[in-house]
Formats: C-alpha cells, structure tokens, sequence
C-alpha cells in the first residue's frame, strides 16, 4: 500500500546514522515487486449532481491533497520510490529541490484553509437556507468510498428515459393546477355559501379565498426546506394526501366558519406543490431545456386562477356549492395517484439514500455521500421563515419588486370579484356563464408563455445589457420584458373598464381586453421572478420566497375590498382608479432597465455575493494551479491521464453553457456535469460562480500555468 512520506518523516531519515550506514546495502538488494494499490470499490468519476444553492460552502473545495482521483493512482510509483520502507535508500535522501516543493505545497494547503475559513465565515452571515452540514475531516471520511453519480447513472433523475420525464412534469404542473384551481373556484360558489348560512355581508364570505391565499404564502416557507431534508417524493405524497382529506370538511361543512378555517390548513399543504414543483422540474431537466421545461411547466398552474371560476361556477350552478369541492377532491386524488409514480428527484436525497444502501448490504461503514449530515430541523424552519423578511425588509430592490408584483397580483385576484358583479349582476349572465367570462384572461396567458422564445430572442438582442464578464444577458435585459408586462396590464385593465358598461357594448369587447391584461399579468410574474433569481443569485430563494408571501398576502386582501368597492364606485370608476395605479408603476421595470447595474451594485447581500465569488474563483485557480504543479514535479515520471482527444497534455475545456458548466476531457468523456468542475473533482453550483446567477457562454482553455 502505497505510503506518503512526510517533511518530517524525511528529515528523521536523513539524520538518522543508522539509516545512512545501511544505505549501501539496500542498493545492493534488488527492490521487491512493488504491491499495487487496492482499486477504488466503485468506478467513480468527478461529482456530477448540482449543488442547490442551500448548500454549505465549506464543501465546495477540499484540500488538494486530499483528492481521490487517478491522479493519485498515476502518481503512485512515483510516491513509493519516496516514501516506501522497503525500496531503496536512495529515496530516503531526497534533494533539497523535492524539500523545497513540499514546503511550498504545505504553505499552498494553510492559505486554501484559511481562504475556506473566510468563505465559511461569509457565507453564515447571510445564506440560502442549509439543509446539511458538510464539514467533516477527510481522514474520518475516505474519498475513494464516497458515494456519487458515475456518468449516465440510471439513478441520475436527468438520465431517466424521457418519457418518465415528460411525464413527471405533466404530473407535477397538473397537480399544481389543482391547488391553484382550488382558490379562485371559491368564488363562484359565494352565493350559494351566504344563501346557506344566510349571511349579508359578502366579505365576510369571501374570507376562504383570503385564508386560502394565507395558507399558500405560509406553506411555501414552510415545506421547501422539508422537501430538502427528507426528500421531495414523502413530502409530496404526505402533503397533498393531507390536502386532499381537508377538502371534505368544506364539501359537508356545518357552518361558514369552518370552511373558512379549514381551507387555510389545507393551503398550508397544498402550496408543496407551488413551492417544489419548479424545483422538481430543475431536478430532471438539462439545462439547454430547463427554460422550455419551466415554460410547458407553467401552463396548467397560471391557468388556475382562470379555470377555477369556470368549473366552479357550472358545478355550483347545476349541482350545488358543495360538488365544487367534491370535484376538486376528486381531482385531487388523481393527483395523489400521478404523484405517486414519481420516483425520488432530489439529488442529496438519492446520494444518501445510496450511501445508507451500500452501508447495509456490504457492512462497510467506510461509504458516505457528502449530504449525510444534516441540520436540525426546527433550525432550518427557523432560518427558513426569518431570511426572506430580512431581505425584504433591507433590501430596495426588493422594496419596489415587491410593491409593484404584489399590486398586480391583488387586482388579478381582485377580478374574481369584479367580474361576477359585472357579467352577473349587469348583464344577467348565469354564475357558470361568468366562468366563461375569464377565458379571455387564460388565452392571454397561454399566449405569453407560447411566445417565450419571441421574449427571449428581444432579451439576447439587448447587447447593451449584457454580463461583461460572463456574455451572457444580465438581469436587466429581463426588465425590457418586464416594462411590456406592466405596459400590457395596465392597458388591458383600463380598456376592460371603460368597455365593461353599459350593457350596449357588446359582451365579447371587455372579454377581449382580458387577453393584454392576462398577457402582462403572466409576463410581470415570470421575468420578474428571474430578474430577482438572476441578481440574487445565491439569495434567489430567499428574495422569492419574500416576493411570494408578500404578493400572496395582497392578493387575499384586497378582494374583501372588491364588492363595495366595485357597488359604490362603479365598475369604471373603481376599474380606472386600479388601471391608474398599475400606470403608476410602470416606471418600476423602466429604472431596472437604466439604473438597474448601478443598483444592484449598491446592494450589501449582492456585494457580499460577488466577494464570495471572488474568493471561490481564487481559491479553484489556487487548485487547479497546485494540481499542475504537483503532476508536472515528478521530473517527467507522471503521464497526465487527463489528455484532451484534440489538444496537449494538461488542458481541459470548460464550455460555459445556459447557466451551467461542462467540462470535458477524455477522464469525462463528454460534459457530464451539472456544475464547474473544480481542481478537486467537486461540483460548484452555477449561482455560486457569477455575480448575476448566470452563466455565459464562452470557453476558457487552461494550458499550462495560463489561462486563455
């Protein structure tokens, strides 16, 4: 077994007289036939799974020293011809050149610590939620035994058939639709609830959206994190079948209260859905997709809102108030049933469980996946709940963001009122007729997301806004986008106002204008979520989740304002004095666009991320500069084995892709990775490597000790 030779360890050898008179009989014995080293128990290449951004820093490098690659078993006659007790002794009497490298390799190991301590240090002040902890000594864990995805692992989730994966999605967007859907069908059945329970107050009925809106908000922080402790498919099963069972007290409730207060627990359960659907779909899809797979996810969900009024009108019209809520559990167990043929998709949770397999059916104890620790879980939740508000509270950017998304969330709930008042009380239309009345509103939203490649191609035309560093769009070239979304709902709001009454407007000509208005509503909502995820990079679950429980709040308040609102003003007034408000805000996304660099620049928890970044890049360049030297130090005994098929020894191409980084070398054999390959074979996270979240797409070729 091959054994490293310490400074120590020589220096005992070369002042030892004993060693030193024996050494002329040592050169005259022939060397015994060197023991090979035992091969790795499992074929293991570089990390390929991504790192989510709650993960822990401190893992992202470890010593280089530390490294289980071939490297190592390459360089093994070289090791043995240094420290091996049974070969000659004139490898005990090392020159002073192979002294002077290892003390410069040692003091190289004390400054990457004390780089990984800084970068800890940092990180704790203000990071994504952590699901784990991932410090641990190297000598207690041995790399060789650490379990990780090999290249087109079948237990990879992007390596499934994709089939299965086409089919987690349809099964991850239908059964967010159905939480979604739950919401707004509320509405149509508030007449048939204050006929029953006879109550003249019709915001008081219309409580069970606004509980229903609470219980998604606080839902969203709470579940995530769960989701990445115990793994997404337990939480989703045991989410929605807990969902699903608090739907039948509101199909035979005894009194309005009760309704109202349950549909708040069982929004509590069913946000799994809103908040980890879109992570499930990052989980399966490559990156050069993950737009277009986001985009096909998104459909059902946003069309929620729209769909809900529809079915929940003709159901309550024809069946009663309370097959609105029989129909939805029955939707909701099918739910249960898609939902169940979904295998495991989060990476760490894989990994472990792998590693706890490999534990039981081979006793070695030696196996370890790097997500095995964990932290507590009422520190989690605790960290989880306070960051966003911190956040939201400090930070400007998101002091506009929120302002501007959440009003235009409130009106587009606020329309679930506003439309039966018009459609049902002006125009006499049938409460399953006024469900109708949306589908303007759900074209323009199917619309918005059919056009995203159009969207998309006007965002990588605005050179101006482009990331110097990566060439890729910064987050301002999302805001050009943003400004038609606000344009788009401010004129549809409007023009739906001025054309809704009197009843001499033909009907079809306000239900047109909700085509511009659910366009807009669509587009704020997706490209302002990236602007937030592209400048906050690392701290983009924490900005969103704050955007999204704010927008949640505002859209189950202002409809208790709606129906007086909507009586005593009017329904043009009342729809003007919105639309003007909306007008109001345009400017929002306009200064993002101009200024938006400049701001994002003054911000603490930005800068403090570009720092972070700063430090990674310069401690991976420390690596991979080490790594060089410690192949090219053995006087030409050690082959690089990493040799490009087209190019020199020692240089590896990093293709900068879509957010993602894949490297490639013939160890590889194609990019693999979801994440930049570090001098140490461990993956780090996109967000973690620019100062937008983005990557660009460029190629850096390293050769030698420059980089081109």
């Amino acid at each position: 077994m091959t054994t490293t030779t310490t400074t120590g360890d020589i220096m005992a050898k070369m002042l030892d007289p004993e060693t030193q008179d024996t050494s002329q009989q040592q050169q005259q014995q022939p060397p015994p036939p060197p023991t090979p080293p035992p091969p790795p128990p499992q074929n293991r290449p570089a990390s390929n799974y991504p790192l989510s951004s709650t993960d822990d820093l401190s893992s992202l490098s470890k010593p280089p020293v530390d490294k289980p690659s071939r490297h190592r078993h390459a360089s093994s006659s070289s090791s043995k011809s240094h420290g091996s007790p049974s070969v000659s002794a004139s490898s005990t009497s090392l020159s002073s050149g192979h002294l002077e490298a290892l003390h410069q390799q040692q003091q190289q190991q004390h400054h990457h610590q004390q780089d990984e301590i800084a970068s800890i240090q940092n990180a704790t002040r203000l990071s994504t939620v952590q699901t784990r902890t991932s410090t641990f000594s190297s000598a207690s864990r041995p790399p060789d035994f650490e379990v990780v995805f090999a290249v087109n692992d079948p237990e990879n989730p992007k390596n499934w058939p994709l089939w299965y994966r086409c089919w987690t999605i349809f099964a991850c967007s239908y059964s967010t639709w159905v939480v979604v859907l739950y919401s707004s069908s509320y509405t149509a059945i508030v007449p048939g609830l204050m006929k029953e329970y006879h109550v003249t107050n019709q915001p008081v009925a219309t409580l069970g959206l606004t509980t229903y809106l609470f219980g998604l908000a606080i839902g969203c922080l709470a579940l995530a994190p769960l989701s990445e402790l115990y793994g997404r498919r337990p939480i989703y099963l045991i989410s929605l079948g807990v969902f699903a069972l608090l739907i039948l007290p509101c199909a035979m409730p005894s009194s309005l209260a009760e309704i109202i207060v349950v549909r708040f627990f069982g929004a509590l359960f069913g946000a799994v859905m809103v908040s980890n659907s879109p992570a499930t779909v990052v989980d399966i899809a490559h990156p050069d997709y993950l737009a277009l797979c986001m985009a096909v996810t998104s459909i059902a969900p946003l069309n929620g809102p729209v769909t809900g009024p529809l079915i929940g009108g003709f159901a309550y019209q024809y069946l009663g108030f309370r097959w609105a809520n029989w129909i939805v559990l029955i939707l909701s167990g099918a739910a249960i049933l898609f939902m169940a043929t979904i295998r495991e998709t989060y990476a760490p949770a894989i990994l472990r469980a792998k590693a706890a397999r490999l534990r039981n059916s081979t006793g070695d104890d030696r196996y370890w996946s790097r997500f095995d620790q964990k932290v507590s879980t009422l520190q989690l939740l605790k960290t989880n709940l306070s960051r966003p508000f911190i956040l939201a509270a400090t930070e400007p950017i998101l002091w506009f963001f929120n302002t501007w998304i959440s009003l235009v969330y409130a009106i587009l709930y606020l329309c679930f009122v506003a439309y039966p008042i018009v459609f049902k009380e002006h125009r006499g239309w049938s409460t399953g007729q006024v469900g109708l009345a949306f589908l303007g509103m759900g074209c323009g939203t199917v619309a918005s997301i059919v056009l995203e490649p159009f969207w998309r191609s006007i965002i990588n035309k605005r050179t101006s806004k482009f990331d110097i560093e990566t060439g890729r769009p910064a987050p301002e070239a999302q805001a050009y986008i943003m400004t038609i979304g606000a344009i788009l709902t401010a004129f549809g709001q409007l023009a739906f106002s001025w054309t809704c009454l009197p009843v001499s407007i033909h009907w079809i000509v306000p239900i047109i204008f909700g085509v511009p208005f659910g366009m807009g509503n669509t587009i704020s909502f997706i490209y302002g979520s990236n602007y937030l995820a592209g400048a906050y990079g690392l701290y983009a679950a924490s900005a969103l989740a704050a955007n999204s429980f704010l927008r949640s709040v505002a859209g189950g308040v202002l409809p208790l304002a709606g129906p007086a609102m909507y009586r005593n003003l009017t329904p043009q007034i009342a729809g003007t004095i919105l639309g003007v408000l909306e007008v109001l805000l345009i400017p929002i996304p306009i200064i993002f666009y101009q200024y938006g660099e400049r701001i994002r620049g003054r911000s603490k928890v930005i800068r403090m991320m570009r720092e972070e970044q700063a430090r990674e890049d310069r401690r991976r360049m420390k690596g991979d500069k080490g790594e060089r030297e410690r192949r090219g130090g053995g006087g030409g005994l050690v082959e690089d084995d990493e040799k490009s098929e087209e190019g020199p020894p020692g240089r590896a191409e990093e293709d900068h892709r879509g957010g993602m980084v894949e490297t490639t070398t013939t160890r590889m054999g194609e990019g693999q990775g979801q994440g930049e390959i570090s001098g140490e074979g461990v993956v780090v996270p996109s967000s973690a490597l620019t100062t937008s979240g983005v990557l660009g797409e460029k190629t850096v070729r390293k050769m030698g000790d420059e980089v081109v």
